[in-house]
């Protein structure tokens, strides 16, 4: 995925101005104060395994998502991870059959909402295209394939079968009560190679934006000590 660089060059909406807030260490927010700032529209950034790939990536629920704050992570590869069933159900299928990626990242074909886009590329059909998705009465007539968004397909068992930030999209939706559909994009350096934000500056980051930082162990780890936090007929689905 292409990542969104750590820049001040994008517009950013009201409630994500730079923090004066800097941490003197290195420390992971909690989960539970993670799981308070999703609910209520926020983004976080989540981190995954140093010996994986070592990465960070911002995360949103996708109901949640609004033009401006599309408008402030645009400047990357956009990703939208669903569960499988709903992807069936809307007719988007994998992108190629033998999934050849590293660390087997479902993609899909790609889509645009067809309803009020012009080119697809803008953060206002790209928008379009989030809710679209996270809309439980869109039907696969509403998209256009192929297009700008990225589906990518959750494996069913959300991080408790495969650590990736596909997957914690999904689970940090369902945790918080919200439609299990996210959007996300992987942060890069503003430096002259652009190179992958790894995890004391995903940090810095964070801490500038006042942002909520988590890492992947922390969910599985917050997953597995709260069985019940996702309710059964849920993970049916899922």
């Amino acid at each position: 995925m292409s990542p969104v660089p750590l820049t001040d060059a994008h517009p950013v909406p009201a409630l994500l101005k730079p923090s004066k807030m800097l941490a003197t260490r290195f420390a992971f927010d909690s989960v539970e104060d993670a799981l308070a700032s999703f609910a209520a529209g926020e983004f976080l950034v989540v981190v995954d395994d140093e010996h994986r790939e070592n990465e960070g990536d911002l995360i949103i629920a996708a109901g949640q998502m609004t033009v401006k704050k599309m408008a402030w992570m645009i400047n990357g590869y956009i990703c939208a991870p669903l569960p499988g069933e709903r992807l069936d159900e809307l007719n988007i299928p994998m992108m190629f059959p033998n999934n050849q990626e590293k660390h087997k990242t479902a993609y899909t074909v790609t889509v645009d909402y067809k309803h009020g886009t012009t080119t697809g590329i803008s953060a206002s059909d790209r928008y379009l295209a989030a809710k679209g998705l996270a809309d439980p009465n869109s039907q696969p007539s509403d998209f256009t394939r192929p297009g700008h968004m990225v589906p990518l397909r959750a494996r069913p068992g959300g991080l408790l079968t495969r650590r990736g930030h596909t997957e914690a999209a999904i689970d940090l939706c369902l945790l918080t009560g919200q439609t299990p559909a996210g959007v996300l994009c992987e942060l890069v350096n503003d430096d002259e190679e652009g190179t992958m934000a790894r995890r004391d500056d995903c940090r810095a980051f964070a801490n500038k934006w006042g942002l909520k930082m988590v890492s992947i162990d922390q969910l599985v780890e917050y997953r597995r000590t709260h069985p019940d936090a996702i309710g059964k007929g849920v993970l049916e689905g899922y």
